[in-house]
């Protein structure tokens, strides 16, 4: 019932092309396309949307998305200090 709603919502907001690319990225990324499909339908609830959203205005709002959930990735290197003989010349 729930993804009859949204898909009806979604239908409304996107022509064809935006419905298009939506469901190519959904193959690929399914989180990504549900947080997509959760914006368009707050703007949506909220009256923010003028007119269907065009495949430029889905890809603008992709690259918000990409951004807002981009995640950083850092590397620790643990550098472990090792007893070694090499040090001590034993000839």
């Amino acid at each position: 019932r729930e993804a009859e709603i949204r898909n009806t919502i979604l239908a409304q907001v996107l022509d064809q092309a935006a419905r298009a690319r939506l469901s190519n990225l959904a193959l690929v990324k399914p989180d990504k396309t549900k947080a997509v499909e959760n914006y368009l339908i707050q703007m949506a609830r909220f009256g923010q949307l003028a007119g269907k959203v065009s495949e430029q205005g889905l890809i603008e709002i992709l690259e918000k998305v990409s951004q807002q959930t981009e995640k950083k990735t850092t590397v620790k290197f643990n550098r472990r200090k090792v007893l070694d003989s090499d040090e001590e010349d034993d000839y």
